[in-house]
């Protein structure tokens, strides 16, 4: 009994510590909240209503006090757990971690308990990749912001004092419909995580099922052109299965070696995970992948406008549902989306074409250094690092993704592959394309 007054002593001094602002009101509810909760009806409204900003601080406080008395504090390892980072570590985790901030950040973990060394797994077991850190969850590129910011900034060329926007209101796009004769199709994608729940690399069984249960809910909501069906992975029939490959949609397991495998982020699959197409496969969502939605928005030929519309509406109705069950999308004015690979912070964005263009296809030095001068990004038919496809097929799309609003995104895309036609359209004749070239490469000067 006198060992149990002694916590409790304790208990009360950690409090009196820690009781400015609403704590100190809220710190006898807090202590009875399971009596208090048996009272909700009778309480009246003034009394009862609380902000999810005092929530927010109450639980701040909490957590503080916690700490101070050593509840779920984190044993400090006496032994060195600074990673071996070799010549062959080329991401930029790799290149800006150092034992210094090692040391600072080793021991902090999110209020979701995600560490650095989770982060940062996936960059040690996968030298070849190019950002090698990823976040658990959006308290992540906070807890462990001096190693995040460098990475942004190598990146992105972003800065920790940026500031983004958003804007995906298709109606500002301009001259958004290319010729099919060179445009082969349009696609649009883009990541949305939901706020309060742990992202892929650090989630637990349950918070993936409840992901899975909120954004299943909002797919199935979806009206007119964006109807369509939920398919579970892990109850999904052959049929549908063999038909999903054949639609090139359904995606698989990460192997070994992979950024996804090794940052622990395929745990217990296909659990929770799930693929949403609408009726005309023109709409399709990635349930708890990479992130916890993936959005794409796609259609033959080069009707750019309309696909950026079908994106815009499908991630605004999916937000509604997402808002009725109490939570948002993961959101902040200097990073803009949050997912769990900083290099599609901000947008996330991935306005892309495949299309035709034999006659640059002839230089390809030339061709890469055009889409650069361009803001854009270049790959062949099959994916980054790929040769151009039969008839000298790309596929070509914004290279930003964070700082510029997805409207400024989708018209850099649209701008630069009218520019590309241009080009195109002048070697097809046998005019020089010299001089514009080298306008191009001035005004990036």
């Amino acid at each position: 009994m006198i060992e149990l007054m002694t916590f409790f002593d304790v208990v009360i001094a950690k409090i009196m510590k820690h009781k400015s602002g609403p704590i100190a009101g809220a710190t006898a509810a807090t202590l009875g909240l399971a009596a208090a909760a048996t009272q909700t009806n009778s309480t009246p409204p003034a009394e009862n209503a609380t902000t999810a900003e005092t929530l927010q601080d109450i639980s701040s406080r909490l957590h503080a006090i916690e700490s101070d008395l050593g509840v779920n504090a984190r044993a400090v390892s006496k032994y060195d757990n600074y990673p071996v980072l070799t010549p062959l570590h080329r991401s930029l985790m790799a290149k800006n971690l150092t034992p210094e901030i090692y040391a600072k950040l080793k021991d902090r973990r999110t209020s979701l308990g995600y560490t650095l060394d989770q982060a940062i797994q996936t960059g040690i077991d996968t030298p070849h990749l190019g950002v090698g850190i990823v976040a658990g969850d959006e308290e992540s590129y906070v807890a462990f912001k001096e190693l995040m910011d460098k990475v942004i900034e190598g990146w992105h060329g972003y800065k920790p004092t940026d500031t983004h926007r958003t804007d995906i209101d298709p109606k500002k796009v301009k001259n958004g419909r290319i010729p099919d004769n060179y445009v082969i199709s349009t696609r649009i994608r883009a990541g949305r995580s939901v706020r309060g729940l742990a992202l892929p690399p650090g989630t637990s069984r349950g918070e993936r099922r409840e992901v899975e249960r909120v954004l299943s809910k909002a797919l199935s909501n979806l009206h007119g052109d964006l109807r369509g069906k939920y398919y579970p992975l892990s109850k999904m029939t052959k049929e549908e299965e063999n038909q999903l490959i054949d639609d090139h949609f359904l995606f698989q397991k990460p192997g070994g070696g992979t950024l996804l495998t090794n940052a622990g982020a395929a745990r217990d699959w296909p659990d929770g995970r799930g693929i949403f197409h609408n009726d005309q496969k023109t709409f399709l969502v990635w349930v708890n992948e990479e992130d916890h939605m993936r959005v794409i928005a796609m259609q033959d030929g080069g009707n750019v406008l309309d696909v950026f519309d079908r994106f815009a509406r499908g991630v605004a109705d999916v937000e509604k549902v997402v808002k009725a069950e109490g939570r948002e999308y993961m959101y902040d004015d200097h990073l803009g989306f949050l997912c769990t690979c900083p290099s599609n912070l901000g947008t996330g964005l991935r306005a892309s074409v495949m299309i035709k263009l034999p006659y640059l296809a002839g230089d390809s030095d030339r061709f890469y250094e055009l889409c650069g001068l361009l803001g854009l990004q270049a790959r062949g038919s099959k994916g980054e690092h790929s040769p151009p496809g039969p008839g000298g097929v790309y596929d070509v799309s914004n290279k930003a993704r964070i700082g510029k609003s997805e409207v400024e995104l989708v018209q850099t895309m649209i701008d630069g592959v009218w520019k590309l036609i241009e080009l195109e359209e002048d070697l097809k004749k046998g005019v020089s394309i010299d001089a514009k070239v080298a306008a191009l490469r001035s005004a990036k000067k």
